[in-house]
């Protein structure tokens, strides 16, 4: 399949894909696509960022359009509130006016308008398995009419430990379904959720998913600690493209983000500890453009689907080789190119050289030396907007701020 138009589906996906700027499939959608349309399930594996979202999005848009029995037809489980408001937001700009909005079922949101969306008659679910749970026990919620469940990014749910929810979800789900299974790897525990829950799924297997996108660059930068954020400004100072920052830990990020807004930049910060509305505000900036450098944790290396991220920049070295495959391909989407650099300390030599091995790649070692000075640097006395003892405070876009504490 070359193009869109060839699907044998519907003029109307047809033409709203078309208004949507969709045209040319990616090697997963093309792959993917035809068997769901099909009727049968799928076991999907593939790099991030290629586009695994509308491989399942356009065979639920079909169904949808031929069986118009009420009721829910159709559930997507995810990892993550900010991965599930992305699928909610792609679906709704597909859907048209033939097709009622999508549910939105997820915890750190109140829930008055996800049961609004439910009792107006939504039929199909995108849920992450917790708050899922809980409607399923207060009984707000049924599956009698599903006819297709959706695992978006699997071996990341089972990874946060939602392996008990999905069973508990899938056990009273129709058995006579459609199960399309979506995944960056193919871990043992994903094997056997395939074994217990799908029925000869056709296996969509696209390049290795323990390796970084050839459309990707990667160069790592040997620097010490004392020069770590001088580094990270001169490169942040050179692109002028979207910037997405990895710090290890919370706190870390936090001192990262505040560092950098000392420094002149406008920086937004995402974390498991920050509220809904925290990390709503600041992925929204860095996707609208108001806000050009995202500091996360892993936790954003599977919620965040930007297409136009220049650059990935590891400000510490991830806890485990399939992190820096997840972060990485958050740059390079959708066949485009992207740059991906890491910085590391000589004590993490061997680190770096171990995560390589994992790999099987080859980072481009880079001389900090090199890279040219900040054009932009502002005097210290207009740099330093607080004293250590400071706080961060959210503003509009969620980029940061530093102010003293009162």
């Amino acid at each position: 399949m070359q193009n869109f138009s060839e699907l044998a589906i519907s003029d109307y996906t047809k033409e709203r894909l078309s208004s949507a700027g969709f045209s040319i499939p990616t090697p997963v959608q093309a792959a993917a696509i035809p068997t769901a349309l099909a009727g049968k399930d799928v076991l999907a594996t593939a790099q991030t960022g290629t586009g695994k979202t509308l491989a399942f999005l356009i065979p639920v848009i079909e169904r949808l359009l031929q069986d118009k029995t009420p009721g829910i037809a159709a559930l997507v489980l995810v990892p993550t509130r900010e991965l599930a408001m992305q699928v909610v937001e792609q679906y709704n700009d597909l859907r048209g006016k033939q097709l009622s909005p999508a549910a939105l079922v997820v915890g750190g949101l109140a829930e008055g308008g996800q049961l609004t969306a439910l009792r107006q008659g939504a039929r199909i679910v995108v849920a992450t398995p917790g708050r899922l749970e809980d409607f399923l026990d207060r009984k707000l919620v049924n599956f009698r009419a599903l006819r297709v469940l959706i695992l978006d990014e699997a071996d990341r749910m089972l990874d946060m430990g939602f392996l008990p929810a999905i069973r508990r979800i899938a056990s009273i789900l129709p058995k006579d379904r459609q199960t399309l299974c979506f995944s960056a790897t193919l871990e043992a525990s994903v094997a056997h959720l395939v074994h217990d829950y799908m029925r000869h799924p056709v296996r969509v297997e696209l390049g290795s998913v323990l390796k970084a996108s050839e459309n990707v660059r990667v160069q790592a930068f040997e620097v010490s600690t004392d020069r770590k954020l001088d580094v990270l400004c001169r490169l942040l100072a050179q692109d002028k493209g979207r910037c997405l920052v990895f710090a290890r830990t919370k706190r870390g990020a936090e001192r990262l983000a505040l560092s950098l807004t000392r420094e002149g930049f406008a920086a937004s910060l995402i974390h498991g500890g920050r509220s809904q509305s925290q990390r709503t505000a600041a992925l929204t900036g860095f996707q609208q453009g108001r806000v050009r450098i995202l500091v996360a944790t892993d936790l954003a290396a599977r919620g965040i689907h930007v297409d136009d991220i220049a650059q990935v920049i590891n400000y510490d070295l991830p806890d485990i080789a399939e992190n820096f495959i997840h972060r990485v391909g958050r740059s390079g989407r959708m066949g485009a190119q992207g740059l991906a650099s890491t910085l590391f300390g000589i004590d993490q030599r061997g680190e770096l050289l171990a995560l390589e091995r994992t790999l099987g790649i080859k980072m481009e070692r880079m001389k900090a030396a090199d890279l040219p000075e900040r054009k932009d640097r502002k005097p210290a006395s207009h740099r330093a907007l607080a004293p250590a003892t400071s706080r961060i405070s959210r503003l509009p876009g969620e980029f940061l701020q530093a102010q003293t504490m009162s």
